[in-house]
This record gives C-alpha cells, sequence and structure tokens, in this order.
C-alpha cells in the first residue's frame, strides 16, 4: 500500500512510499482510508521520535474495507472517522472498532478527518468540566484544531465562552463567529472567576489560566504547545481567598471509553453542518511537506488535511 513514511533526509522527514497492508487483530477493522488530518504534536514530536520507515497518524476518515472479525463495529462500505495512534498517514489502516465513529453517507472525508483527536478531546475535556449550562468557560489556545471545536462545543451546550488566543485582532472575528462571547490575548486578561478552562497551550499561560478558576472550577490540561514547564508561584494552591476546591487534572484521549459513540455523534454534527471542521490546509499526499511546515513555523491555524489523490 502507498503510505506516508518517516524519512529523516526527505523535505519535512515524510516521504510517500510503499509499507506492507497491515494485519487485523480479531476485533479491528480494516479501513481504505481518504483523508487524513494532521495535529500538531505528529508533526513537532512524532516525526523526531519516529523512526525512519514509521507510519504515523492518528486520524484518518474512510472506508470500511473489511469488517472485524469478530463481529463488533460497522459492516464493509461503511463511511467512519477512524482514531488510532498511528497507522493513519497510509491508504490502509486496521482500527479498533471502539475507535471507529459511523459517518452518513456522502459525508465530505476531508471534514471527517479533522473529528478524531480534535472534535472527541474538545468534547471529552467539556465532559470533565461539567455540566456547562449557565456556566462560564475559558478556552486557550481558541484558534487550533481543538480549540475551535472546543468553542463551538461550549456554546451549544450553553456555556458563556471565552476564547484566548495570541493575536485577538486578527482572529476574533472568526472565534465570535464559532460562539465564543469574549476573545482575549491571555488569561489575564480574562474575566474572573471562571468555572472551567480547557488549556490548550501548557506553559506560564496555564498558570495564569489556573489562576482564574472560581471556587469548584477544573482546569483541564490537553495541550502542551508552549513546550514550557509550569510554575506556581508561592500561595497560588492555597484555598482561600474564593480559590476552594480547585481542580487541575490532566488528559489523555485514549484512556476514555466510548469514544465509538463519541465519534459518530460529532461525525454526524460535522456533516449536518452544525459544527465547523475549522479546515485552514488541503493538499494532496505529496504535499505533506508544505503541511508540516506550515505547521511547525505557526503559519497555520485550524486543521491540516491530506486527501489521497488516484
Amino acid at each position: 500500500m502507498r503510505a506516508l513514511l518517516v524519512d529523516s533526509s526527505a523535505p519535512g522527514r515524510l516521504r510517500l512510499g510503499t509499507a506492507p497492508d497491515p494485519e487485523p487483530a480479531p476485533h479491528q477493522a480494516l479501513i481504505r482510508v481518504t483523508a487524513t488530518s494532521l495535529n500538531y504534536g505528529e508533526v513537532a514530536f512524532g516525526l523526531d521520535s519516529a523512526a525512519d520507515g514509521t507510519v504515523l497518524g492518528w486520524d484518518a476518515a474512510g472506508i470500511v474495507e473489511r469488517a472485524a472479525a469478530d463481529g463488533s463495529g460497522p459492516a464493509p462500505g461503511t463511511p467512519v472517522t477512524t482514531l488510532m495512534p498511528g497507522g493513519a498517514w497510509a491508504e490502509l489502516r486496521a482500527v479498533d472498532t471502539g475507535l471507529i465513529g459511523v459517518a452518513p453517507a456522502g459525508a465530505d472525508p476531508a471534514d471527517l478527518a479533522t473529528v478524531p483527536v480534535a472534535g472527541a478531546t474538545a468534547l471529552r475535556t467539556l465532559h470533565r468540566v461539567g455540566p456547562l449550562l449557565g456556566r462560564t468557560v475559558l478556552v486557550t489556545g481558541a484558534t487550533g484544531g481543538v480549540g475551535r471545536y472546543t468553542v463551538q462545543l461550549a456554546r451549544a451546550a450553553g456555556a458563556h465562552v471565552i476564547a484566548s488566543t495570541g493575536a485577538p485582532e486578527r482572529n476574533g472575528a472568526l472565534l465570535r463567529r464559532l460562539g465564543a462571547h469574549e476573545v482575549v490575548g491571555s488569561p489575564k486578561e480574562s474575566p474572573r472567576p471562571v468555572d472551567g478552562v480547557i488549556d490548550l497551550v501548557g506553559g506560564p499561560q496555564l498558570v495564569e489560566a489556573y489562576e482564574a478558576l472560581g471556587p469548584g472550577g477544573t482546569l483541564v490540561a490537553a495541550g502542551h504547545s508552549a513546550g514550557e514547564g509550569e510554575t506556581f508561584p508561592f500561595g497560588a494552591l492555597f484555598g482561600d481567598q474564593d480559590r476552594h476546591d480547585r481542580s487541575l487534572v490532566t488528559f489523555m484521549l485514549l484512556a476514555c471509553t466510548g469514544l465509538d459513540r463519541d465519534l459518530t455523534w460529532l461525525a454526524h454534527r460535522v456533516a449536518a453542518g452544525e459544527l465547523d471542521p475549522g479546515i485552514t490546509w488541503r493538499g494532496g499526499w505529496r504535499d505533506a511537506a508544505d503541511a508540516v511546515d506550515a505547521l511547525l513555523a505557526g503559519r497555520l491555524h485550524g486543521k491540516a488535511v491530506l486527501a489521497f489523490d488516484d
């Protein structure tokens, strides 16, 4: 099968080549991939740490080529969106049926390819905050793929949404269109207190965002694009001065159960036009190096999608 292979000598550390077809386990379906989306972590960290010849990629949309041998999951010919820690950047991938979302017929594969990591992370981090109706939620790194989905889902759930972005003058109109009530340049500019924070940046911004929490508030640390550690000043973890019972929790998508249901729900919302997938770059698989360069240089906000050409 054709695949994007890690190649330390190639532009963007990727080249289009061939790899052996995957052999699905009994609980896995074989998926013919039609589109994949790139995630910043895969590009910024995965390419440097993977051996040459590796097929990376978490997100892929496609069609079920062969159903799981154990009878679970969708039937052959079903359009799906899929999540696995690797193997998405290829024509075929084997996927656990618990990580497959069924999509409606005719849905755009490029849109579906944005759903797994970005959409499911947004949905599950908001679940961790708790009921959102009438509450205030701050989203840092709001213009990225996860951030855009988070803003939309929080607004749809009835939250007052504050979006934090490094360039509010450039991104404010977009974030308001997606559902943000307020747009700020950093968490310290956010009106306080907030009931929940979805932090997608880490580093000093996480510390600032934690300070914005009111009593009983929860910060979910779901992204680390800053590449910096978090240093809390003395007193930041005191419980006085309306800081009682605040929580900081970590998050790992694949530790969640029931993701097939989430992926199916999100796929239908995207296909119906109720959620904007946030695609800001499209290309073929031979253009992967351009997408990698744009992501690493910070020129690309939202999602980059590659579609297999014939």
